[in-house]
């Protein structure tokens, strides 16, 4: 009878233990990162009436008679399976997706403490931490490297109050570009300005040098493509006729890529009007055959003819020629000099105009220029293959400025590819290595060439020697990325629209933190006035090899024990630990219907062993019986 009694009350206690469990995980069922538990039964020592016999002869085997003496508690599960995320409004809110805890110190590091709830935020310090105070440990950003080093032991995360970051000087200029390899553009501008000495004017103010004629582009954008002439003078070349004589005489202007073959003259009768073409390959009979390879050379070839030719004495003399801002070639009368003349033509060959898009481009030159007119004749402009890009670089201070890159095209060649020039400038008072007074516009400008297939093959000015002129830090070095040489991640030369696809650089301007949001590794990516936004440390992840085995301390925070194993710290997202979501929090994976399930279980279970310590009274009130 005793042995029914204890079991019974063995069972009361045991439904009680699972009833405050029970009760201590409903009571949590809103409680943030919260990890329900379990009871868990087994049956106590029971008594052995009779021992176990095996089978002997033809008598069968004997199991053992024994008596179970009631239950008990033997251990209590903690169930570690992943709560559902709740999105909330708060920035430094932060819920684990996945395997791990959060480590959190309340002695400055010394030892630490694990949780699931991440429910932080900032002190008046700057400390981030949770509802009891305790400090949140991960690594922060090393001021001299500007990174986290995850790898580091990690610490208390405190980020101070108004932090600051301070002006990062610009060191690197990356672009991405694409410079026009087309017969046909979109963007283009004048060739250089000249006077009538042939003194050439860039546009920006610095030295110029002549351009190579053959690849110039009409006032419509359309490449002149001009053909060489095959091995010297005499021999060829696309070009046109003139006459500034009223049509008796003429001279010729072909177009040669062999600079000495420049401003030499044929021999032999001069061309009339009724007859001025000449046979490309031909020796030629015209007596005044001009060579030119670059804009200044046709300049100086109109002008060389038009003031000393002397074949016939009665043409006019004295005329002016030159380049305009505009590009335009534009001819008029010297002072004193009587009038002009002009008719212009193509070479033909077999009776077809050779290179008629160069022609067209100086037909308008036709007409005539009366005695001491201040009219001049101009023809369409003739423009180079440009491109320019532009943007802000910062001195040591963070005071900006724009600088800007203009490309041009120098030269072509269907063996050895395409080169550009590009010229550097900043606003004065800052100087980039100029030569003075052009201290501002790098001089020389740089070549950058291309192979045959638009890759990058090379460019000869890497970097450049910034001086901002205004108290900041002289000689700033800036180096200059075009891209991987033969690669095509930088500039490149195809036949597409030149276009600036990507320009970044790494220098910014002091500012002051404006907020701070966290990302999927736990790093806290602070934003500050100058638009820069970076790491400012990084909330560790610890794993253990038995969560279950971690103890819990009051406050949703645990403690390592024996069986937890040691905590293995690291990264989010990293070797099995989960990643984290910002402005979320991890609800309690209390089932509250399994709980309420499992009170109606307990709650028989308990009505059960007290029928059974009821039922061993009224037996012994039956034996007591006996007695009287």
């Amino acid at each position: 009878m005793l042995k029914s009694l204890y079991s019974g009350v063995s069972g009361l206690q045991s439904q009680q233990i699972a009833m405050d469990v029970e009760s201590n995980n409903i009571a949590n069922v809103n409680t943030i990162g919260y990890k329900y538990s379990r009871a868990n039964f087994s049956d106590l020592l029971a008594q052995t009436n009779q021992i176990a016999t095996a089978p002997q002869g033809k008598l069968g085997g004997k199991n053992a008679v024994q008596i179970g003496l009631g239950t008990t508690v033997s251990s209590m599960t903690r169930i570690m399976s992943q709560g559902s995320i709740q999105n909330t409004d708060k920035n430094t809110d932060v819920a684990i997706q996945g395997d791990g805890f959060f480590v959190v110190s309340s002695d400055g590091g010394s030892t630490y403490k694990y949780s699931r709830s991440g429910d932080f935020k900032f002190d008046a310090s700057g400390n981030f931490v949770d509802n009891n105070g305790f400090i949140v440990q991960g690594w922060l950003r090393d001021k001299n490297t500007g990174l986290v080093d995850s790898t580091a032991p990690i610490t208390n995360i405190q980020i101070p109050p108004g932090l600051t970051t301070p002006a990062n000087a610009s060191t690197e200029l990356t672009i991405k570009a694409n410079l026009s390899a087309s017969n046909a553009l979109t963007q283009f501008s004048p060739t250089y300005e000249t006077d009538t000495a042939g003194v050439i004017l860039n546009t920006n103010g610095a030295p110029a040098s002549p351009e190579d004629m053959g690849i110039m582009f009409d006032a419509s954008g359309k490449a002149f493509s001009l053909s060489s002439a095959a091995s010297g003078p005499g021999v060829g070349g696309d070009g046109i006729f003139m006459s500034t004589d009223g049509g008796v005489t003429y001279a010729e202007f072909r177009y040669t890529s062999n600079s000495a073959d420049v401003n030499t003259t044929g021999t032999g009768a001069a061309g009339t009007a009724t007859s001025p073409a000449q046979s490309t390959g031909a020796a030629s009979t015209n007596a005044n055959v001009y060579y030119f390879n670059t804009t200044e050379d046709f300049r100086a070839a109109l002008a060389n003819w038009t003031s000393t030719n002397t074949q016939n004495p009665g043409r006019s003399t004295g005329a002016t020629v030159n380049y305009n801002a505009q590009g335009k070639i534009q001819i008029g009368n010297a002072a004193g000099a009587s009038g002009l003349s002009i008719q212009i033509a193509g070479i033909t060959d077999t009776n077809t105009v050779k290179n008629d898009i160069f022609t067209s481009n100086f037909l308008t030159l036709s007409g005539n220029i009366a005695a001491g007119s201040a009219s001049a004749k101009q023809s369409q402009s003739v423009n180079a293959a440009t491109h320019s890009a532009s943007i802000d670089v910062y001195d040591s201070l963070g005071t900006k400025h724009t600088l800007k890159i203009d490309f041009r095209k120098e030269s072509s060649s269907p063996t050895t590819g395409t080169s550009w020039s590009y010229s550097v400038s900043v606003p004065k008072p800052a100087s980039i290595g100029g030569s003075a007074p052009y201290e501002n516009i790098l001089n020389p400008a740089g070549i950058i060439s291309f192979s045959t297939t638009g890759a990058l093959a090379g460019y000869n000015i890497p970097g450049l020697d910034f001086t901002g002129n205004n108290g900041s830090k002289p000689n700033q070095a800036i180096s200059l990325n075009f891209g991987a040489i033969n690669g095509f991640d930088g500039i490149t030369s195809f036949d597409n629209p030149s276009a600036t696809s990507g320009i970044s650089q790494d220098g910014y301007p002091g500012g002051d933190l404006v907020g701070i949001r966290i990302d999927q590794s736990g790093t806290l990516i602070g934003s500050f006035t100058n638009g820069r936004s970076f790491g400012l440390a990084q909330i560790g992840m610890a794993k253990f090899s038995n969560n279950e085995g971690l103890v819990s301390d009051g406050g949703n925070v645990y403690l390592q024990s024996a069986n937890s194993g040691n905590s293995i710290i690291g990264t989010a997202a990293t070797a099995g630990r989960g990643f984290m979501q910002s402005s979320a929090l991890e609800a309690s994976n209390v089932d509250l219907s399994k709980s309420l399930t499992n009170l109606i279980i307990i709650q028989r279970g308990y009505q059960a062993n007290a029928k059974t310590i009821t039922t061993s009274d009224t037996l012994l009130e039956t034996l007591l019986g006996i007695k009287r």
